[in-house]
């Protein structure tokens, strides 16, 4: 096992400056509309309409990744730097690659200045850095800890954890730090990967029991063909085709960016606005509910190899005054944290076409009467998706 000290996270968002240093920029003090035009998924998810309701107001989260700038236009006022203890506040507001800002902005921007509109604009951003791609062996070196920067961020208010960035090594006290953090009531994202092209293999955090894996789709609700599917796939959310920093300068923001990175932080806004509008709900009750509301065809037993439990719509819970979060202190991923019997055996999947994109219209010719609409703005996009073809048996995080 690597030390803690040398130990080095690849971002969820693949090669994080390979992603995202694109041949043309778009100046933020310059490009308001063009930016968030390109944030499609606030039309296709109703972000006004949700907004009316929650603007994510009272929650916190922290984002654990390259560090997060603060004094971006969207971001001024959104970043809570006090509320890092010093012994792990090294980088924290420095983003060296400009990864971390990019997710604090998808999750809490205000979209002033010509930034990017965050989906829950009133969130507030705890940034943390950790060692990832990109750094130099001398940052690297500096970098908090994980685990100890995951204890930490239990033993505060912070209710949401962000982790957009993966390894394909599990670490015992990175683990420990993940348990220690859900008994205290926190509620994990974190990125599957960008490898379903190549290796495709299990990355942590996402594997780990009590968070939550999530992959990438469109905006037609295909994933992501670069988006790792399998077993640590609980939610999806849009991950392609967004915009991001170009680069740590923060001259510009660079469009077609992509990655579970990206969704990740989607998935933990809209976590931010159900607990925001649902203050007293438990970490459990809000996972729960965007399980229970995600948008899927198949059987919510038998959670798909690629969307897992589905698309996340928060908007389903928000505009619904009368939503049962059910048990407080019930996990609704037992079955998959290996703390509880699965209820059925759900039918084997089938395998993607390899190489394409994953939908269901890639493994199965006999799903055309399932479909799943995704809406952008007012037309809709439909999808063919099979539960059948999607349907595995997810025993996989054993604590």
């Amino acid at each position: 096992m690597l030390s803690a000290s040398t130990r080095r996270l690849t971002a969820a968002c693949a090669a994080l400056g390979a992603l995202m240093a694109l041949p043309v920029g778009l100046a933020p003090s310059a490009a308001a509309a063009d930016v968030q035009s390109q944030q499609w998924y606030l039309s296709a998810m109703k972000a006004d309409e949700m907004w009316k309701t929650s603007t994510g107001k009272g929650v916190k989260v922290a984002v654990v990744d390259s560090g997060v700038n603060p004094s971006t236009p969207s971001l001024q006022g959104q970043v809570l730097a006090g509320e890092v203890p010093k012994s792990l506040s090294y980088g924290a507001t420095k983003d060296i690659t400009g990864h971390g800002t990019t997710m604090a902005e998808i999750i809490a921007g205000t979209g002033h200045g010509g930034g990017m509109k965050g989906l829950a604009p009133d969130a507030k951003i705890v940034p943390y850095r950790v060692a990832v791609r990109g750094m130099n062996l001398s940052e690297e070196n500096k970098a908090p800890d994980p685990a100890a920067v995951i204890k930490a961020i239990a033993d505060s208010d912070v209710k949401i954890i962000n982790m957009s960035f993966a390894d394909d090594i599990s670490y015992d006290d990175v683990q420990a730090a993940i348990k220690y953090a859900a008994s205290k009531g926190k509620l994990m994202f974190a990125g599957t990967g960008n490898d379903a092209e190549t290796s495709n293999k299990d990355m942590y955090p996402a594997s780990y029991p009590y968070v939550v894996g999530v992959s990438a789709v469109d905006k037609t609700a295909t994933v992501g063909k670069f988006s790792n599917h399998g077993s640590s796939v609980d939610l999806a959310a849009p991950g392609v085709n967004l915009p991001a920093w170009c680069n740590a300068k923060f001259q510009s923001y660079c469009p077609h960016g992509y990655g579970t990175s990206d969704a990740t932080a989607i998935a933990s806004a809209s976590a931010a606005l159900i607990w925001s509008a649902h203050p007293d709900w438990t970490a459990n009750q809000v996972l729960r509910s965007l399980i229970d509301t995600a948008s899927r065809t198949w059987p919510k037993d038998t959670p798909s190899n690629y969307l897992g439990y589905g698309i996340v719509r928060p908007r389903k819970v928000l505009e619904n005054p009368h939503y049962d979060p059910g048990p407080a202190n019930v996990d609704p991923l037992a079955v998959e944290d290996g703390i509880a019997k699965p209820k059925s055996s759900p039918p084997a999947s089938a395998k993607p076409t390899p190489g394409r994109t994953t939908s269901a219209a890639d493994t199965s010719s006999k799903s055309s009467g399932n479909t799943l609409t995704w809406v952008v703005g007012a037309a809709a996009a439909l999808v063919v998706i099979g539960g059948a073809a999607f349907a595995v048996n997810r025993s996989r995080r054993r604590a």
